[in-house]
């Protein structure tokens, strides 16, 4: 196989075969200006999905380059297929002007979109960048092959489309629902709504367990520490997700037991073979359910490969995910510019071994030249041999084929706008919002509020009691608010939070806290306000762990994100809308870490016995109502009143 392009006229998948399908050919001619936000989909002409012999054919006539283009998959800067506005960035990285022209240097396989790439400013606009790209992938001179669109839309605080895409609670939300069917429709509305703007790869859902509560970067991404509740969630939303694109079970073998985040260095884990057994359970059920897609993490799990991290090592994604686990989908490593990689090996390097290891897919690598250059050379001694390669671009296109993205890759731009913000999908976010908000202490009934009191909202900044204010007052709570920035309240605000509830018209003070548990300011806050007799009542915003630093508090509510959808169920329940029925997902440590101060399936209610029983023997009933053991299910289930988000009936 040549090292450069054919010359040929190579039709790629213009024909595939002897009447294969017609795809580049009926794609409309590229312009060399920006395409418009609403520019008709093309449409192609659908001959079947292509046999085994004619991936093979077409893999066989690939060049090397080629061959490395279509494991290659990054994000590109610009919000259309030829927008000129942010080349500085792209020429720094990839050495050309436009988004259309990274596809076209690289023959990439795939893209991937990012918000502070400009890729994601509004749904019409992603769906005309995604037709714009697809274009460029089937024009003349290269294979000819559609891109994998891909995109990390997890739901929560990983979410990189906004509203008016469908604001989901995240998956900690979600594990605390402890149900399945929920779970389903997340996939469902995840899948669609990607699908809608022409993406057909979700990097999610995330199926670590999150068992050690000093994670840095995993968190309330997680479903939680149970490995049998997080099997079953991640099951139900990658059956739901599957319906519309790819669902990607990430990061194996899994990265919820580390105190590194693998963005800024290489996590270590020491545990033994049977504790790794259960973090690899929720994999194994998504496998056994046909996931497509498994990403790699960049950390060492000694108990495998002391030596290299899961995305270098042949034992874990070779002898462990394919051999013993039995995956025979697509592997992708997390994105390569992760210090965790980028720290201790070159790009050249990196490539060679992640393919060595098992990889298919090389995900975002700061320079795509580097790579290049590595698995070429590596080729050239023998490192590598183009059958490896092609064996990856073989299971590359099959699945191309099988998820009907080389029959048609792009979206129906009319048709976004009946799916994206969906208010049947905003109802079923505000639902999850409201079964999962997690009451953990009421002492002395401060909650729920009568709704006539005279409120202090105040807060760390990263915990935005600047929407919770608002909220409440919109309710007819007399609010007084007193905002500052910044995750450790000053000495300034806390004295001035202190002397505003002293002054005896406060009946109760709603603090907004953010992974208190590693901040010591805001725990001297809570602690400063106790002590004025004012009822506290904390909203733990993000991780769950919080109040086992806030023994002043006399209530507490986890809300497991600020995202307004979250807010607004944490409000409902405040005020006494509905009955509490968020249980937690995870253990909480005591602050000293040396015992459990309250069990993982603990939550209480307003009325009855708290449940505290640890997690539930399936994670939703078999009717699918998904009622919570302790509590009926919640009055309003329907979209929340003031979503800034919701749109109306469609037509």
């Amino acid at each position: 196989m040549n090292l450069t392009r054919s010359t040929s006229a190579r039709a790629g998948l213009t024909v595939l075969a002897a009447g294969g399908m017609i795809l580049a050919a009926t794609t409309p001619a590229q312009s060399a200006v920006a395409a418009p936000p609403r520019a008709a989909a093309p449409v192609a002409t659908p001959a079947g999905t292509p046999t085994a012999a004619e991936i093979d054919a077409l893999v066989e006539d690939m060049t090397l380059d080629e061959l490395i283009g279509q494991m290659t998959w990054t994000h590109v800067y610009g919000s259309s297929a030829h927008d000129t506005s942010m080349k500085a960035s792209n020429q720094a990285r990839y050495g050309v002007d436009t988004p259309a022209q990274v596809v076209e240097k690289y023959d990439l396989g795939g893209v991937l979109y990012f918000a502070w790439s400009g890729n994601t400013k509004e749904p019409d606009q992603i769906a005309a960048l995604s037709n714009g790209l697809q274009e460029a992938a089937l024009g003349d001179g290269g294979p000819g092959i559609p891109l994998a669109v891909t995109i990390d839309q997890e739901g929560g605080i990983v979410a990189r489309v906004g509203p008016p895409a469908t604001v989901l609670p995240g998956n900690m939300a979600l594990g605390a629902t402890f149900d399945a069917d929920l779970a389903h429709k997340q996939g469902q509305i995840l899948g669609s709504e990607m699908r809608a703007m022409g993406v057909n790869v979700d990097f999610a859902p995330v199926l670590d367990l999150n068992s050690n509560p000093d994670n840095p970067v995993i968190g309330i991404r997680s479903m939680g520490e149970d490995p049998d509740t997080v099997s079953e969630l991640g099951v139900a939303q990658i059956r739901g997700m599957q319906e519309h694109v790819a669902a990607t079970a990430k990061h194996f073998p899994g990265h919820g037991d580390t105190n590194v985040d693998s963005h800024y260095g290489l996590p270590v884990v020491t545990y033994d073979r049977a504790t790794l057994d259960k973090h690899l359970q929720p994999f194994q059920a998504a496998i056994d359910a046909g996931v497509d897609m498994v990403m790699t993490a960049h950390i060492i799990v000694e108990a495998i490969d002391p030596d290299l991290p899961g995305t270098l090592s042949h034992d874990v994604l070779t002898g462990l995910l394919r051999d013993d686990m039995g995956f025979d989908g697509l592997v992708t490593t997390d994105a390569l510019d992760m210090a965790a990689m980028a720290a201790h090996w070159s790009q050249e390097e990196i490539a060679v071994k992640t393919i060595q290891a098992g990889s298919d897919i090389l995900l975002n690598s700061p320079d795509v030249d580097a790579s290049f250059a590595g698995v070429r050379q590596a080729v050239a001694d023998g490192e590598l041999t183009e059958e490896r390669l092609e064996e990856s671009v073989r299971r590359i296109l099959t699945w191309k084929a099988e998820r009907g993205i080389l029959e048609n890759p792009f979206a129906d731009v009319d048709a976004v706008d009946d799916v994206v913000g969906d208010a049947e999908h905003l109802a079923t976010a505000a639902t999850i919002a409201d079964r999962s908000a997690t009451l953990l202490r009421n002492e002395a009934r401060t909650l729920p509020l009568a709704g006539d009191e005279t409120v202090l909202v105040v807060g760390s900044g990263s915990g935005w009691p600047e929407r919770v204010g608002p909220m409440l007052a919109e309710r007819g709570i007399d609010v007084v608010a007193d905002y500052e920035n910044g995750t450790s309240p000053s000495a300034a605000y806390r004295a001035r939070a202190v002397a505003r509830a002293s002054q005896g018209d406060v009946d109760a003070i709603v603090f907004t806290s953010y992974n208190a548990t590693s901040n010591t300011a805001q725990q001297q806050m809570v602690a400063e306000l106790a002590e004025t007799g004012v009822p506290v009542i904390v909203i733990a915003t993000r991780n769950p762990y919080d109040i086992s630093v806030f023994p002043g508090a006399d209530a507490v509510v986890n809300s497991y994100g600020w995202n307004l959808v979250n807010f607004q169920g944490v409000v409902r329940v405040l005020l006494g809308d509905i009955n509490p029925a968020g249980r937690l997902p995870v253990d909480i440590p005591t602050a000293d870490g040396e015992g459990i101060l309250l069990p993982l399936g603990f939550g209480l209610s307003y009325a009855g016995p708290p449940q505290h029983a640890g997690p539930p023997e399936h994670a939703g009933p078999k009717d699918g109502s998904g009622a919570p053991e302790h509590a009926g299910p919640p009055e309003h289930a329907g979209p929340a009143e003031g979503n800034q988000h919701a749109r109306g009936p469609k037509g």
